[in-house]
C-alpha cells in the first residue's frame, strides 16, 4: 500500500491474554477504498508490546513514503509516541526517573518509523463501537487464537 497526497488511515490493536501472556496485535489499513488486514503475535509478552507492534507493522506494510493517520485505543501508545518519546531520547531512553524505558527495543523502531512518513496519531475510546478499532481487536484476538491452537497441537 502506498500514498501520494491521499492519506492512509490504520487501525491499530492489541489484546493479550494474561499480562505477561500469549498476546496478539492487528492492523487495518485503509487507503483509496482498498482494505488491508494484517496480524501476528508472541507466545509470552505483554498488551504494550502488542499494542506497539500493532503500529510498528501498520508502518511497516507501506511501501513508500505516505501521509498517515493512526487510530488508537492505547494511551500508552498515544501519549509515548506524542508526549514522552522526545525526552526519552534526549535523556538517552531513560525515564525522568532515570529508569530504561520499558520496550526501548520496539521505540525506537516505531521512531524509525514515524520519520519515514508523515503520521497523524488519534486516540479512540477502546470497545466504543469504531468500527476500524473493532476489527483491529478482532485481528489481535484471532491471532491469539491461532497461536493458542497451535500450542495445542504439540
Amino acid at each position: 500500500m502506498s500514498a501520494t497526497n491521499e492519506q492512509v488511515i490504520a487501525y491499530t490493536d492489541g489484546a493479550c491474554r494474561g499480562n505477561p501472556g500469549p498476546g496478539g496485535w492487528g492492523a487495518v489499513l485503509r487507503w483509496r477504498g482498498h482494505e488491508r488486514r494484517l496480524k501476528g503475535g508472541a507466545r509470552a509478552t505483554t498488551n504494550n508490546r502488542m499494542e506497539l507492534s500493532a503500529a510498528i507493522e501498520a508502518l511497516a506494510a507501506l511501501k513508500r513514503h505516505s501521509r498517515v493517520r493512526i487510530v488508537t485505543d492505547s494511551k500508552y501508545v498515544m501519549q509515548g509516541i506524542t508526549e514522552w518519546l522526545p525526552g526519552w531520547k534526549r535523556r538517552g531512553w531513560q525515564t525522568a526517573q532515570k529508569k530504561p524505558v520499558k520496550n526501548v527495543d520496539l521505540w525506537q523502531r516505531l521512531d524509525e518509523l514515524v520519520q519515514s512518513h508523515e503520521v497523524e496519531w488519534r486516540w479512540v475510546r477502546g470497545h466504543s463501537g469504531e468500527e476500524g478499532n473493532e476489527l483491529a481487536d478482532t485481528l489481535a484476538n484471532l491471532a491469539i487464537d491461532e497461536l493458542l491452537a497451535g500450542s495445542h497441537a504439540d
